[in-house]
């Protein structure tokens, strides 16, 4: 008698994981991208997600947890519903970068990794994203802005605010 496979993961998710071990010829390579997926399936990574990504991987949790804590962009608390990144790296930074980041961190109320009291936006600061022909830059989840400034980024807060955010289009 075959036995049901249960997952935590929706069903979108937990058949993308069926397919990523396929694609790596060892299982473990897999797992980052699997991370990166339960993350966006679930908000965090759970402990919940640590145990079935280490048994659809073969692995003990220890190993799952050790890369967990590894790479900053993984969080193992929720974020906001739209998460700011600004980049602090070497091209943002020469263009105030930290600024940027200053100023986020005074509008918002909130730190590194901190969520609004309202559960609306969440913050980090990055190494890189990518954009040091356009910096200072960052991210709001999956959106980009670049060539930022204290009044672009206070624009770009108060669209995210009224749901008139680039991924609300």
């Amino acid at each position: 008698m075959a036995t049901e496979k249960t997952t935590i993961f929706s069903t979108e998710t937990a058949a993308r994981f069926d397919r990523l071990v396929t694609l790596y010829p060892v299982k473990r390579s897999a797992l980052v991208p699997m991370l990166l997926y339960a993350q966006d399936d679930l908000g965090y990574i759970t402990p919940g997600a640590v145990a079935e990504i280490a048994q659809r991987l073969d692995l003990r949790e220890n190993d799952v947890e050790s890369v967990l804590s590894y790479y900053s962009m993984l969080r193992t608390k929720p974020a906001g519903k739209y998460n700011l990144q600004v980049c602090t790296n070497i091209s943002c930074m020469l263009r105030d970068g930290y600024g940027i980041y200053e100023h986020c961190k005074k509008r918002l109320g909130i730190g590194h990794k901190e969520v609004t009291a309202d559960g609306l936006f969440s913050l980090e600061e990055v190494e890189c994203i990518g954009a040091c022909s356009w910096a200072p830059a960052m991210q709001v989840n999956y959106d980009f802005y670049d060539e930022l400034t204290p009044e672009k980024v206070d624009v770009i807060i108060e669209d995210y605010k009224a749901g008139r955010g680039k991924e609300t289009v």
